[in-house]
């Protein structure tokens, strides 16, 4: 089905409001595996408070029902500010997710160059299905989704501000610029990528432009003036209006907030065996491996930045504030089916326009900027902890043939893998999708249930019947499976987001913290020492990556194959407690011994 942008969004269901007896209900449930029975009987006093009738929760409650009529989306601004642009932290690894796609067979500039061409092709004909409203609609479970997040993506950057950030997109009217940025050697090119006439380049063209470039970058002793990206958010907002006060550096830097996305053509990375090379190029990915690698090769700030290295090594890195994964997966997973095209149409003998190269007038001030920036990024990239591993032995096929939900069974496996490393199940977020709503970003499934715990407690107790395990398992997975729905079937009705919300209209109004969130139970249930994702409905065999949420947590995202399992694990290295590499081998061990579990138990009637 065709999706006529306005009219499709403007049938979609608007974000309720969760009913707030039910939200602090399932608060309480949420907090029984992961505090102490002390803590919940005194948060049980604070929720009473709270809910008492025309007290400050229902005052509150109130509010958000007169923002959710005024509205599109009662949470959708605020979920911007406040999981984004006010958040302070480096956008890279604390924030912005990256992609790592199949190696090419490439091995030399050539090859590398072909493939960017065909690769800048593929997504320009993916921003025409945008362009022109001809992208289906996506559905889960029979219900349309919105659509808006893919209308941000391109020629959008996020712009750094002193004590928030914004985002601009060049992508409608008369502000659109027809071209992208391409980045070599640290030296940052406009090319135009649309003829007089309004047609997209072919790749033959494009690979003519790119060499073009690629020989007016030789220098490798330029500054890394995109290194200025990957700082705090404030020293970035200070540097970035003292490199703009100069108009040749405002210019160059518009040109990139402009341009639709960025082309990043890296240097090969030193030879790694093939066991630790994935996960050095997820590093690529996340932040470009420091400041002697790629890491001057970016402009972190653009939404989306498409990355290829000499050595057949590519994926993407992604600015989080404007789409959640699923619309970068479907972009990518378009854009790998159409480097796999065969080259048909021939290039017109149009001559084309020689790239621009973008100038910056390097002052003693900005090279200061540049220092600290450098100084600063290297701490962080000697300090994540990142392993991406291929489980093998079976992918989604297995829990299906059980009639279980893959994703549950994983996310069982992790509460397993954590439980065994730690001796206690943690706070766990896994995202899920809000998108069933108008302008529905995300929400939270806390996979640590009551039911998850009872499961990891009789796993290893040999006193146990394994049928009683099997029993248990299946409840966590059903537990797990209501939530799910509960969230995303698309109700709207999880805790989290509804949380948020009332704290924020307390906020808003003026009126003093509620309890409830000074609570040292609202502090644990916020803090995700596992912070999780599903790659969903991928074709392409690619793993996303993303860093922890908290200083002494793991950030896992999976992608289950039809066979096998990519998993990327990132920790911090400057907290001796977390280690990606344990826990990816305390996953593996999960997985396998609750096949083995299941295969060696009878079918129970549950």
């Amino acid at each position: 089905m065709v999706c006529a942008f306005l009219s499709h969004q403007e049938g979609l269901p608007r974000l309720p409001v969760p009913a707030l007896q039910q939200t602090l209900d399932r608060y309480l449930l949420a907090l029984q595996p992961i505090v102490s029975e002390e803590e919940l009987n005194h948060t049980k006093g604070l929720v009473d408070e709270f809910r008492k009738s025309g007290g400050i929760g229902e005052r509150l409650q109130q509010g958000l029902q007169r923002r959710a009529r005024k509205t599109e989306n009662w949470l959708s601004e605020w979920w911007l500010k406040n999981a984004y642009l006010e958040y302070r932290l480096p956008v890279v690894v604390h924030s912005s997710p990256g992609v790592v796609l199949p190696k090419q067979e490439f091995l030399d500039r050539q090859g590398q160059l072909r493939f960017a061409a065909k690769l800048i092709e593929g997504v320009l004909d993916f921003k025409t299905m945008i362009d022109k409203e001809t992208l289906p609609v996506e559905y889960l479970g029979g219900k349309p989704l919105c659509m808006n997040q893919y209308y941000q993506i391109f020629s959008s950057c996020r712009i750094p501000g002193p004590k928030h950030d914004s985002i601009v997109n060049y992508a409608k009217g008369k502000k659109w610029s027809p071209h992208i940025t391409v980045v070599h050697n640290f030296q940052f090119f406009e090319l135009a990528v649309y003829s007089s006439d309004g047609s997209p380049l072919i790749a033959d063209q494009i690979f003519i432009q790119l060499e073009k470039i690629w020989n007016t970058s030789l220098q490798t002793n330029k500054e890394p003036i995109g290194i200025l990206t990957t700082n705090h958010r404030n020293s970035w907002a200070k540097a970035y209006n003292n490199l703009i006060k100069d108009k040749t550096n405002k210019e160059s830097v518009r040109s990139i907030e402009k341009s639709i996305f960025i082309v990043c053509l890296d240097a090969p990375m030193p030879r790694a065996s093939e066991d630790i090379y994935k996960s050095r190029v997820a590093a690529q990915m996340l932040h470009g491996g420091g400041s002697r690698w790629n890491s001057g090769n970016r402009w972190f700030d653009k939404t989306l930045q498409f990355i290829i290295a000499e050595d057949g090594s590519c994926g993407l890195a992604y600015e989080h504030a404007p789409s959640e994964g699923p619309p970068i997966v479907t972009l990518l997973d378009h854009v790998v089916e159409y480097t796999k095209k065969p080259q048909h149409v021939r290039s017109p003998m149009i001559p084309l326009q020689m790239p621009k190269k973008l100038r910056f007038n390097i002052t003693p001030e900005i090279k200061n900027d540049i220092e600290k920036a450098k100084q600063n990024l290297n701490i962080m990239v000697q300090d994540l902890d990142i392993k991406v591993t291929v489980f093998h032995y079976f992918g989604k096929n297995f829990p299906k043939s059980e009639k279980l939900s893959p994703d549950a069974f994983i996310q069982m496996a992790l509460q397993l893998a954590y439980y065994r490393m730690y001796g206690q199940p943690c706070a766990t977020y896994e995202s899920a999708s809000l998108r069933m709503f108008h302008l529905g970003r995300t929400d939270t499934i806390r996979s640590a249930s009551v039911s998850s715990l009872k499961f990891v407690e009789a796993m290893d107790k040999p006193n146990k019947q394994n049928q009683e395990k099997v029993d248990l398992l299946r409840r966590a997975m059903q537990a797990h499976r209501q939530y799910t729905d509960m969230v995303s079937a698309l109700t709207g009705n999880a805790i989290d987001r509804h949380l948020l919300g009332l704290k924020l209209q307390a906020i808003e109004d003026l009126v003093s913290m509620p309890e409830l969130f000074m609570d040292t139970a609202y502090a644990v249930a916020m803090h995700f020492n596992l912070s999780t994702s599903q790659v969903r409905r991928s074709q392409t065999d690619c793993v996303m990556c993303f860093g922890p949420v908290v200083p002494d947590g793991y950030g896992v995202c999976y992608n289950p194959m039809e066979e096998h399992i990519n998993f990327a694990i990132s920790a911090f290295n400057s907290c001796a407690e977390t280690n990606a590499a344990h826990l990816a081998h305390y996953l593996e061990t999960a997985l396998l011994d609750m096949r083995l579990l299941l295969q060696s138990t009878p079918k129970s009637k549950l």
